[in-house]
């Protein structure tokens, strides 16, 4: 949901970014849940297209910010790509928090919906700070 919301919110703010998904432990190849395609396309975002990878070291190399939804995420990042840390932060850090973004997983459809606000509300307040760490000045 991040990646196609923030693809989303970039398209009529910022500009034009390379914006990509990618799990750290995740399995490759699964579409979105259904329930976060549902949820995003109100936002105008198609997700039908999307499959699931995991993160790489030419993806971490490749990239000047990479936002991580949990705090999990982010430490086992930046243990595997020691010398990537400084672009590794999560979401939540870019409007000055430190707290895991609630994966919906699994859950109702209106836990999808928060998550997407919650999403959508850091881009919005964290835009200055995303835009800085990622180089877009």
């Amino acid at each position: 949901m991040a990646m196609g919301l923030l693809q989303a919110y970039v398209g009529q703010e910022i500009g034009e970014w390379r914006i990509e998904s990618a799990g750290v432990w995740s399995l490759e190849g699964y579409p979105a849940a259904q329930n976060a395609q549902i949820v995003v396309k109100t936002y105008g975002v198609d997700l039908s297209m999307h499959r699931s990878r995991l993160i790489s070291a030419d993806m971490v190399k490749d990239f000047n910010l990479i936002l991580t939804m949990e705090r999990g995420h982010k430490e086992a990042l930046r243990a595997a790509f020691p010398q990537f840390a400084g672009r590794i932060f999560m979401l939540s850090e870019m409007v000055g928090e430190v707290h895991d973004v609630v994966d919906p997983m699994g859950r109702a459809l209106a836990d999808f919906e928060e998550t997407a606000q919650e999403i959508n509300k850091v881009f919005k307040l964290g835009e200055a700070r995303i835009q800085n760490l990622s180089g877009d000045h």
